[in-house]
Order: C-alpha cells, then structure tokens, then sequence
C-alpha cells in the first residue's frame, strides 16, 4: 500500500499530515511514500528533507493521489480536491462527516473507505490544546480598545484589572485557552458540568487568579466578562445552546467571543466558521472569532503532533489493510465514515438522516 500526502490547499492552512520524522519510519519499512512539492514547507520541511526521508516527491496533488493507496490530509477534502478521488483510495483526514453532507455524498458515491482523523485520538487530538491557546490569544488580542473590546490590559497595572474571561468546557481545549490566559495575567472562571474536572483544574492553577463553577451558573454571570472563550464541542443533534441569540444583550458590549469550537448553531446560537483572512463579525453588536482552522496558523508545532499521533494507524492500515486495522483497533474504527458504498457512521446517520449500517455489524462482513 502506498502511502500518498498532498499539499494542504485550504485557505492560510500551514499543517502537513506527516512530516520527515514520520515518513521516514515508513520509509525503512519499506513502504512507499509519495508527498507533493511544497507540502511540508509552512511546518518547517521542504522537499529535500523528504527526499532524505526516502519519499518521492511528486510535482503536483494529481500526481500523489493517482499514484496512491492511502491518501493522509489534515482537512477535509476541497471540492477542486474531488475529481482526484477514486474507488481504490483509503482516506484518512479530518473529515467532520456530520457537517459536511455534499462530502459525504461525494465519497459514497466514489465507493472509497474514508476514516474520520479527529474521531479516532484515543486521548484527544494533539492540535485541540493549540487550538486553545492560540483562539485565547487571539481573543485577548481582540479585546483591545482599537478592535472595540474593553480596553482592559491583560495584566493588572496601577490599580485596574486585568481582563476577566470565561472559559467554557475544561476538556483539552479548555486547558490550552487556560495556558494562554492565566500565564499572561489573566483573571479567568473556568466552566465546566464536571465537579471532578473543576476540582483538579484549580489545583493545576491554585496559583493565579483563577476559579471555577458550574456550566450552570455561566447565564447568571455573563455579564462579567470581557472576553468568553468557548471549548465546548457541542453535540450537532442538539437545538439549545449555551448562549442564544437573545441571550447575547446580556453580554458586555465590548465582550468578545472567542469560540474555539466553532459549530454552526452549535453552544453559542451566533457562531459560524471563519477564516483567518476574514476572522470576525459581530452578532447583535457582540464581536464573534470563530476560525475553524486555528492550529494551521502555529503549523510546525501543529503537524509535529498530528503526525506523530497519526503514525501508528498509518502503520496498522499499511501493514494489514483498512478493515482488519479497524477490527484491531476501536478507536480507528471508529473514525470509519464509509467503505463499499455504505455509511458506517452513526452521528453522520443521525444529523443527515441517513441509512447506516452498524460499524461492528459491517466489519464483521
């Protein structure tokens, strides 16, 4: 099996599925990997360091993926992206199946395997702590005065403080916003249902000016902050949100929404994916950030982790094939979106209202 990676073509996304490291694991185990020129550049890796890796560099996307088995992205598919597509290829990226429906038409009707990349992180995704780190950046970034935030300083001066913000969801995102915010200065409440997670996340910060409360108690305090950091990955058969659109005047009016997760109507009402050249809107008058790509922005410690997270599956699939990989592993399998013209994929099936058949029940074939 050939092991393809194309060049990332999403707007301002810097990351590389694999870089050198990881390749050349594959490489001298004699598994063949073809990597499109330039691929790897904005994450510190040009050509000649795959080259040394013992990949083939190829001189364009329809090259890789004509010439491969195994196509390994980092975002999902591009519609310019779907002609290259074909029966025989296994995808392994991220691919959000639930959201994306047109992709999801797109490969069952190719007849291709496709394995959702972030469902299959036993521990979580490597970019998810990024991921919040670099959106509380930008949210404290944006809560200057000159973009119409509060004005406050990210650090207590002369007397006034410093920026209070929410955090929403202590999960691995949450602990990377958490990172940002309290080692600059920060005065931040943490949200969280978890009574556990809240416990052990004020003893990692019993030190800065930090506490914590029920997701409960977030409505009666909106008001406080100048800056709310959602973490939440809300589930997408839900309707309610943490913050509706009404809700919204109850904020400060120079509060800003930093919402990692970015879901369409998913824990804040207002939210929608943007992109990095276009990063904001405001919503009733509140500023909104909700890129949906963040760690493609800090690309060489981004696919550092993606790739090194993604190499053993890589492996398991080479060596054994897709379907005896997924009956090994249950975290890979369950990532798997389709196979054989046929949905496996239960949030997919349920959001899109689609037939399926169970993941355990189609491997089992």
């Amino acid at each position: 099996m050939i092991v393809g990676i194309p060049k990332e073509i999403k707007s301002q996304e810097g990351r590389v599925a694999l870089l050198p490291e990881q390749v050349s694991t594959l490489t001298a185990n004699g598994i063949q990997v073809n990597v499109e020129t330039n691929a790897g550049l904005l994450s510190g890796a040009g050509d000649a360091d795959y080259h040394k890796a013992g990949a083939n560099i190829c001189g364009d996307a329809a090259s890789v993926f004509a010439n491969s088995d195994l196509i390994v992205k980092v975002k999902e598919f591009q519609q310019s992206e779907y002609a290259l597509l074909q029966e025989k290829h296994v995808l392994f990226t991220n691919i959000h199946p639930a959201a994306t429906p047109e992709q999801v038409n797109v490969l069952l009707d190719k007849g291709l395997t496709a394995i959702a990349a972030e469902d299959t992180h036993e521990f979580g995704s490597p970019n998810c702590a990024l991921a919040g780190e670099v959106g509380a950046f930008e949210g404290i970034r944006l809560c200057m005065a000159p973009h119409g935030g509060t004005g406050r300083h990210f650090l207590p001066h002369y007397g006034s403080s410093p920026i209070k913000a929410a955090v929403i969801g202590l999960g691995n995102v949450g602990r990377g916003a958490l990172r940002t915010l309290l080692s600059l200065g920060c005065e931040v409440v943490g949200f969280d249902i978890s009574n556990g997670i809240r416990y052990r996340t004020e003893q990692d910060w019993d030190s800065r000016n930090f506490s914590t409360a029920d997701i409960d108690d977030f409505a009666k305090r909106m008001d406080e902050f100048d800056l709310v950091v959602n973490c939440v990955l809300w589930p997408k058969h839900r309707e309610d949100h943490l913050i509706s659109r009404p809700q919204l005047s109850q904020l400060k009016q120079t509060c800003v929404i930093a919402d990692i997760s970015c879901d369409e109507g998913g824990a804040i009402e207002t939210c929608r994916p943007t992109k990095w050249e276009n990063p904001t809107y405001r919503e009733e008058g509140i500023l909104h950030f909700c890129v949906d790509n963040i760690p493609g922005a800090v690309p060489v410690a981004a696919s550092a982790g993606y790739g090194r997270s993604l190499l053993p599956h890589i492996e398991n699939i080479v060596a054994n094939g897709w379907k005896e990989a997924c009956k090994s592993s249950p975290w890979l399998a369950r990532g798997l979106v389709c196979a054989e013209r046929t949905l496996v994929h239960a949030e997919t099936a349920r959001i899109q209202n689609r037939e399926r058949v169970d993941t355990g029940a189609f491997l089992a074939r």
